[in-house]
């Protein structure tokens, strides 16, 4: 659960709202002026999205060596070549959901 919050009033309920989070999992938006500045969530909330960073500068990783790979080919035929590789796909599946039928 997301909950949102004035900058004042979590400041107010501080020990509660730290309570909160870490009891209920409870994710805290605090606003200032009507705008979103910090957000308060668990450690637990902390540590998955820190995994999910790593993995995302992995992935990103790939796709820089993959494009690394391909800095010489013009755009027009990269775009080319994936259109055919996903009809090609398509088309495999389709006939092998076919022959279940």
């Amino acid at each position: 659960m997301t909950q949102v919050m004035k900058a004042s009033e979590a400041r107010q309920q501080w020990s509660q709202l730290l309570n909160k989070v870490f009891r209920d999992q409870t994710r805290v938006i605090v606003e200032k002026s009507g705008i979103p500045v910090a957000a308060v969530i668990s450690a637990e909330d902390l540590e998955r999205l820190k995994r999910l960073e790593e993995q995302r500068a992995q992935h990103f990783k790939v796709l820089n060596r993959i494009g690394e790979a391909f800095k010489d080919v013009p755009e027009e035929e990269i775009d080319h070549e994936v259109v055919r590789a996903v009809s090609e796909v398509r088309i495999k599946r389709r006939a092998k959901l076919g022959k279940r039928s």
